[in-house]
C-alpha cells in the first residue's frame, strides 16, 4: 500500500501561512505540519491546532532568520550583534563548518523550542527543520537524542531521490544544491535507522519547494513509489503581503490551491493512495 503524508511547513510564520494551513487540513489534503516556535504568529497557530486536534503537529526546529526562544546568553555563537539568529542560512552553514557553532548551544536551544510547544499544550509527531539544518552531521545526533528523550518517534529525512525532477522546469544549481541536501539527509536516515526513528520512506517538494502547483503536484502523486512518502508544502493566504516580508519568491496561494484541488484528491483517490500522518507511521 502506497501512504502519504502532506506536511505544511512554517506554521505560526505569519498569520496568512496559519490560516492557509488551516484551509488546506480542513478542505484539502494537508494531514500534518511543522510549527515554528521562534516565530511572530507562534500563538496564533497554537490556537489553530489546539482546534484542530487532527492536524498532526510536529516542530519546525529553527537556526537562522528568527529569535532564539532561550536566554540569549546561552546561545551566543548561535546569534549576531543584533541578537538574532543569522538571516540567511548560508552564513550559518560558513560559521559552521568553520566551527564557530557550539553543538552544546544548538542543543540547548531546540529543547527550548521543543518545551515551548509541549508546554503550549500540543502532542508533537515529528521533529524536522528551517532549511533543512537538522540533517547536518552533528546536529542530526542531538536532534535523534531529542526525539529519544522527549519521545518524538518521527523525523523527517528530505532525500529527494537524486534524479526526479516531476517535470518541474529546473535549473542545474538547484538540482546540485538539492542533490547536496540529499547526500547529506541519506547519513541521517542511516543514523535514524541505527536508534530506532520512525522515518518516511520517500520525500518530494524539494525542488520545485515553494512552487509546487497543482500540475506537479500531480506528477508527484501519480508516480508515488509504494512504502510511506512526504510532501513537503508552503501552502498561504497571500502573496502580496508574503513576499513583500521574506522575499523567497514562493507561490504560497498556488501550493494552496493545489492542496484543496478537487483533481488532486481525486488523485489520491483514483491511484488508491491512503493519506496519514507523523503520527501513524
Amino acid at each position: 500500500m502506497r501512504k502519504l503524508i502532506i506536511n505544511a511547513d512554517d506554521f505560526g510564520l505569519h498569520k496568512t501561512i496559519n490560516s492557509g494551513i488551516i484551509k488546506g487540513f480542513q478542505g484539502g489534503i494537508i494531514t500534518s505540519t511543522s510549527i515554528m516556535p521562534t516565530a511572530c504568529d507562534f500563538d496564533h497557530a497554537v490556537n489553530l491546532a489546539l482546534q484542530n486536534p487532527h492536524l498532526g503537529v510536529g516542530i519546525h526546529l529553527t537556526l537562522v532568520g528568527e529569535t532564539p526562544v532561550c536566554s540569549l546568553k546561552k546561545v551566543r555563537s548561535l546569534i549576531t550583534a543584533q541578537d538574532q539568529f543569522f538571516s540567511k542560512y548560508p552564513h550559518f552553514l560558513w560559521r559552521f563548518i568553520t566551527q564557530q557553532i557550539r553543538l552544546t548551544e544548538i542543543k540547548t536551544e531546540f529543547s527550548a523550542q521543543i518545551e515551548k510547544v509541549i508546554q503550549a499544550g500540543i502532542t508533537l509527531t515529528h521533529l524536522d527543520s528551517h532549511q533543512h539544518l537538522h540533517i547536518l552531521p552533528g546536529i542530526i545526533d542531538i536532534v535523534i537524542e531529542l526525539a529519544k528523550d522527549y519521545k518524538i518517534a518521527a523525523i523527517r529525512i528530505p532525500d529527494e531521490a537524486y534524479f526526479f525532477t516531476g517535470k518541474f522546469p529546473f535549473s542545474y544549481s538547484r538540482i546540485i544544491a538539492r542533490n547536496g541536501l540529499t547526500l547529506l539527509a541519506r547519513a541521517a536516515r542511516q543514523k535514524g535507522r541505527e536508534h530506532g526513528i520512525q522515518m518516511p520512506d520517500h520525500f518530494f517538494g524539494m525542488l520545485a519547494g515553494g512552487n509546487l502547483s497543482e500540475e506537479y503536484l500531480l506528477n508527484i502523486i501519480k508516480t508515488l513509489p509504494s512504502g510511506t512518502s512526504e510532501i513537503m508544502i508552503h501552502p498561504g493566504e497571500d502573496d502580496g503581503q508574503l513576499e513583500n516580508q521574506f522575499c523567497w519568491n514562493y507561490n504560497w496561494q498556488a501550493e494552496l490551491s493545489a492542496i484543496t484541488s478537487p483533481h488532486v484528491t481525486q488523485s489520491i483517490q483514483r491511484n488508491k493512495v491512503r493519506l496519514i500522518s507523523f503520527g501513524e507511521l
